[in-house]
């Protein structure tokens, strides 16, 4: 592989993990289990997992995350894919 063709092949792999990057969602709260580290979502569709909107069960890396956050809540969050198990990285309340 030249020089050149080791630039380019990085520069499309930089971008499609660019493209590919977590999205904010929006979704509602409907259980938390913050001992298990557990937070129960219905959701709308995830576009970099592939997901269609449903509910669903998703890990949370710090059990602080679901401080503040009660059932019924409405929030903007964040998934991705962490060591295999979908994970929420990063959520909100919703304005």
């Amino acid at each position: 592989m030249t020089h050149k063709t080791s630039a380019a092949a990085l520069a499309a792999l930089l971008l499609s993990t660019a493209l590919a990057a977590a999205s904010p969602t929006e979704g509602e709260i409907r259980k938390i289990d913050a001992a298990a580290g557990k937070l129960t979502v219905r959701h709308g569709p995830i576009e970099n997992l592939g997901m269609d909107a449903m509910t669903m069960v998703f890990r949370m890396p710090e059990t602080g995350m679901a401080s503040g956050l009660a059932v019924g809540d409405r929030v903007t969050f964040e998934a991705d894919r962490v060591n295999g198990a979908l994970t929420i990285t990063r959520i909100e309340k919703a304005n």
